[in-house]
């Protein structure tokens, strides 16, 4: 691998305007092409750092500069853009959540397989200093045996039909769009798949949900209590319960700080004084993985990334939540 990697963006939207803020701080990564639908967009995105637009995203891959692919398009359009790249052997950084049910995330993981691509899911969370620091915790049991999570994560939005936020057309709700980081992070902290899922959800004028909430029970008998909405705030934290103390995590899925609890004593604190949101720890993980020869990353593993859509399934189907492309 080269020592600075060209990477192509599929997507020209918000997410993609944020991470090139922290991305072109990054020593060994270029941006060197960008495919949007629409032109301009393209444009726009591409300009400022003398990447070439595409509105082919074929040719965009191709493009022999192109030595790895993000992407990053409304949900419902992963598959399809990741599996392509992975067919014409380019690996793929691909956003959260990988795709809207299981079945495309696996579709997705064969054909890496397959292929014998490197792909990840960009759950960005798992490369912060912080979370590190927090699993370190856990593992070297800090808190005692870990018994019980907490999660939240919600925001206030508008009801847009055409956002995709709210179009059920593109998997929209709040269980895809920010729910699927508190189904992450009690993945992470557990090690396993939920035995028993018991949830509730509202649903937008759309049919998406607008909020969700669920009791998650795993096999030793841990449990994590999640919630996600896009219509109401909440402190987005997490906090870890165990036999000897606990630790919170503010603003756990982009988090700047720790603190690990003995009792009611503060035993310890781990603060990330970054500047930027902290995109580009995932892009150094994914360029770590590829100068090592490695076809998927250790902290995020694919076959975790389909449990975590199973999850995601056994939520929606409670709710009888289906969205138009999937029959």
């Amino acid at each position: 691998m080269k020592s600075v990697i060209g990477w192509g963006f599929i997507g020209a939207g918000g997410i993609t305007k944020r991470v090139m803020n922290d991305f072109k701080e990054l020593s060994d990564a270029k941006l060197v092409a960008v495919f949007s639908r629409t032109e301009a967009n393209a444009v726009q995105l591409a300009l400022p750092y003398g990447a070439k637009a595409y509105t082919d995203c074929e040719a965009m891959i191709r493009n022999p500069e192109v030595d790895a692919i993000y992407v990053a398009t409304p949900h419902h359009l992963h598959m399809e853009h990741a599996c392509l790249a992975l067919e014409l052997g380019k690996p793929v950084l691909c956003e959260k959540p990988f795709a809207p049910n299981a079945a495309q995330v696996r579709k997705m993981v064969e054909k890496a397989r397959e292929t014998g691509t490197y792909l990840m899911e960009a759950m960005w969370t798992r490369f912060f200093p912080v979370t590190r620091k927090v699993m370190q915790w856990v593992s070297d049991g800090a808190i005692g045996d870990v018994h019980y999570l907490t999660a939240d994560f919600g925001f206030s939005a508008a009801e847009n039909p055409q956002s995709r936020l709210f179009n059920p057309d593109m998997a929209g709700g709040s269980l895809l769009d920010v729910g699927v980081y508190a189904v992450s992070y009690a993945s992470m902290v557990f090690g396993s798949k939920p035995i028993e899922v018991l949830s509730r959800s509202r649903s937008t004028s759309t049919g998406v949900d607008a909020r969700m909430a669920c009791l998650l029970e795993y096999e030793n008998g841990q449990m994590a209590s999640l919630f996600s909405s896009i219509s109401t705030s909440t402190p987005q934290e997490v906090r870890i319960i165990g036999t000897k103390g606990h630790i919170e995590v503010p603003r756990f899925w982009s988090p700047r700080e720790a603190r690990l609890i003995i009792g009611d004593r503060l035993e310890d604190t781990i603060k990330d004084e970054r500047i930027g949101e902290g995109f580009g720890y995932e892009f150094t993980a994914v360029h770590e993985d590829l100068r090592a020869g490695r076809k998927e990353n250790a902290l995020i593993t694919l076959d975790e990334s389909i449990s975590v859509a199973e999850t995601l399934d056994t939520l929606r189907a409670q709710w009888g939540l289906v969205y138009p492309f999937e029959g």
